[in-house]
């Protein structure tokens, strides 16, 4: 077996803007085999389990419902139905949409909407068991029993593959609706044309989520078939055309029991020729088996970047499906020839470099993308180069961009962080000068030359806490929603704009942004011990309760005080004064894990959730504060605590995320802690030391060369560090820097079971 799969890929190519595949060795382990594309699919993880390749543009994947806040995905493990299978979705967001371009396949009577999953006798809908669903990178298959009806797909970048195998004699086809949509559409617009008996194609417009969205798709199958259109459910006569806004068509295929139907399909944001091109490129023949090794082959490049060894499976299992998942999106935007939407809604053709879109960046910035940093240099670069083609095209970098959308999702500017990060660990193959006029740009109020799509997305992506941080050198929580929050991330991003500005000789630019950068001070009550928020007259705003949280509609975003008095990643010396010093610090730290976890308020976030005492790791504004400890010599509390949340809040499991996945923010930590360390602070290039659970392991820099973190005596009850050596040299902190992983070497870990207060030379 390992032989076949080691001379499969040897023989194939990579689909365009992605090199040749290299061969990997006959002894060279099965990295994607680890993957459990259920993991986060349970719970609120929002994961999907079905087929897509890294960073593609198809995510094709079963949809078992499309509303409320557990459909982000369209899947969630606890039903028991499916309604069809579309090719694009989101991983782990907090917000829902996508999920265009249904095919449901069915057998005896047709029906045209999808029914409910209370009643799947009324309906396209179908009846399933997990004990009849597969899933692993690249592939997903399930039986439908309503139907009889086994579905198998898988994908390329651009375009996806249907393999409908029919165990019943009679009536049986393929239902396209293009009116399935995950949450509300506010603004469809459907049109499909029947080329021949054998080929279609058509387009989705919608508004939701992303305001202006737009999918054209061309399909090929490998029968003959008769068709028939719908509209709003009812037949509409005879045609070769149709446009309405709610569409959809049966494909009627003349079958015998156990035939098999196979469907192929290109998508793209630029028109039915880009789509066409698409699959034509990508998928060329009809051979479904090989697209899927190929899709396997791609995950298996991707995985073995990072290399381990010890562990059991179950950690195997969660670290690589976290990899996976870290690899999932930003997603492709451009077609095969370089063409792609901008946000100005114009078609652009870039110069031969891949466009992105999809960018969670108030998630990401913080261990997604530092982790690309490490381990796709190249492709962090190029997801700098979509975020400032998108700044040229709409005006401003955007916040959570969707599709060539500004959707102003969350708070802060933290496309700075990207940029920063990258370029102080050396990447710099982007333009500085117009990175940084960009950068700027995000941080001062201004509402003109941008391209906004809606009043309430300007509202969201140009707040007016910028306008008053100019004003007043704070923002006022009696005029500012979300007021600390928004100043504290202010504050981190400015640091991150005063980087670039010394690095480009601008010392009154870096003045002022440092001194941006510390207005965080202001916000914290010595009294009380938190972050608050502050009135005009400079007043502390009351009533104060560090546990209220009232979801996005107080002073904190998603959180509470306990969770965000901790959010000053660039000043920690800074914030360790304000605390009164390191003893004071440390008890306040303290008690953040050891409080009661209780929450109160009237609408509590939901995405408080992986509460250790008030610390909540379901959600990314936690997620650097368990290395805090570092900072005040007491690091075996961050490897205590490290290795606590690596077992008891990541589980192989469907429910096995503490929070939303969040487009590979919540796996990002996993590996990255599971290695041995964690970005704490974008933009500065060291890593804080955590505690490495696995024996070795082995980061794939350029062709034969590694960086190498072994730990030795390593073991379930030996999760504290008794000493560290960075290339055979006594590490003096429980720090180290980017540089020490780019130019290869070994870090090495001594574990036991006891504390060891000294095993950092100065501490």
């Amino acid at each position: 077996m390992k032989t076949l799969f080691h001379n499969l890929i040897l023989s194939f190519l990579l689909y365009s803007g992605i090199l040749i595949a290299p061969a990997l060795s006959v002894q060279s382990q099965d990295y994607a085999k680890y993957v459990n594309p259920f993991i986060g699919t349970g719970g609120h993880g929002h994961t999907f389990p079905g087929a897509t390749v890294p960073y593609g543009m198809v995510q094709l994947s079963p949809d078992t419902r499309t509303q409320g806040w557990d459909a982000s995905s369209g899947y969630h493990y606890s039903d028991s139905s499916i309604i069809g299978f579309s090719h694009t979705h989101l991983s782990g967001t907090g917000i829902g949409d996508l999920g265009d371009i249904l095919w449901m396949p069915f057998s005896g009577n047709v029906q045209v909407t999808p029914g409910t999953s209370e009643d799947t006798t009324v309906g396209y809908r179908s009846e399933f068991s997990h004990s009849d669903e597969k899933a692993s990178p690249g592939y997903y298959a399930v039986f439908l029993k309503k139907y009889g009806i086994k579905a198998e797909l898988t994908a390329t970048s651009r375009a996806g593959f249907h393999k409908y195998t029919y165990t019943k004699n009679g009536p049986s086809g393929i239902i396209i609706d293009l009116a399935h949509t995950i949450f509300t559409d506010k603004n469809p617009e459907h049109e499909i044309r029947i080329l021949n008996d054998h080929e279609i194609q058509g387009f989705k417009k919608s508004g939701g989520w992303a305001e202006a969205q737009q999918v054209f798709f061309h399909a090929k199958f490998n029968k003959p078939f008769k068709a028939t259109f719908y509209e709003n459910g009812k037949v509409v006569p005879p045609a070769t055309k149709a446009h309405s806004k709610n569409l959809q068509l049966v494909l009627y295929f003349d079958l015998q029991k156990g035939e098999e139907v196979l469907a192929k399909v290109g998508i793209s944001s630029v028109d039915n020729e880009g789509a066409k091109r698409n699959l034509q490129s990508e998928i060329p023949s009809w051979n479904f088996e090989s697209i899927r090794q190929k899709a396997y082959a791609l995950w298996e490049k991707e995985l073995s970047k990072i290399k381990v060894k010890g562990g059991t499976d179950n950690e195997k299992t969660i670290f690589y499906t976290a990899l996976y998942h870290t690899s999932i999106c930003p997603n492709l935007a451009n077609d095969v020839d370089f063409r792609y939407l901008g946000m100005d809604k114009q078609i652009k053709k870039t110069k031969r470099k891949p466009v992105y879109t999809v960018f969670s960046l108030w998630d990401t910035f913080r261990g997604n993308n530092p982790l690309k940093t490490i381990t796709d240099p190249e492709i962090a670069a190029n997801f700098i180069h979509s975020l400032l083609l998108k700044y040229e095209e709409g005006g401003v970098l955007p916040m959570w961009e969707l599709e060539s959308n500004y959707t102003g999702c969350m708070i802060g500017y933290h496309a700075v962080s990207l940029i920063t990060d990258a370029y102080q660990k050396g990447i710099k193959n982007f333009d500085l000068s117009k990175a940084y006029k960009a950068m700027v740009g995000s941080a001062n109020y201004s509402r003109t030359g941008i391209l906004f799509p809606s009043e309430d997305v300007e509202r969201r992506l140009m707040p007016k806490a910028k306008l008053y941080n100019e004003m007043y050198g704070f923002i006022p929580s009696n005029l500012e929603n979300q007021s600390v929050s928004k100043a504290l991330e202010y504050a981190y991003n400015d640091w991150c704009i005063a980087q670039i500005a010394k690095e480009l000789g601008k010392k009154l630019d870096y003045q002022k942004f440092m001194e941006r950068s510390k207005r965080f001070t202001q916000y914290y009550d010595k009294t009380t011990g938190f972050m608050r928020g502050k009135n005009t007259e400079g007043t502390w705003r009351t009533p104060f309760d560090p546990q209220f949280s009232m979801h996005n509609a107080n002073d904190y975003t998603e959180g509470n005080a306990f969770q965000w008095t901790w959010f000053a990643p660039h000043d920690v010396a800074n914030l360790i004064a304000l605390m009164g010093g390191k003893n004071s610090f440390i008890t306040n730290l303290d008690r953040l894990f050891s409080s009661s976890s209780e929450l109160t308020g009237g609408k509590v976030s939901e995405d408080i959730s992986g509460l250790i005492g008030q610390y909540a790791h379901g959600n990314e504004p936690s997620h650097h504060i368990t290395h805090l400890y570092n900072f005040v010599g007491e690091p075996w509390k961050t490897q205590n605590l490290t290795d606590s949340i690596l077992k008891n809040l990541y589980f192989n499991d469907p429910n096995g995320i503490a929070g939303n996945e969040d487009c590979g923010q919540m796996s990002a930590w996993y590996v990255l802690n599971a290695m041995g360390f964690y970005s704490f602070c974008p933009g500065n290039p060291e890593y804080s030391i955590s505690r490495p659970i696995f024996d070795e392991v082995s980061i794939a820099l350029t062709p034969g060369r590694y960086f190498t973190i072994k730990t030795k005596n390593n073991s379930p009850q030996n999760k504290y560090i008794q000493s560290a050596k960075l290339n055979n040299e006594v590490l003096p902190t429980p720090f180290f820097n980017h540089k020490a992983i780019v130019e290869g070497g070994t870090l090495e870990f001594e574990m036991g079971d006891t504390i060891r207060p000294n095993a950092f030379a100065t501490d």
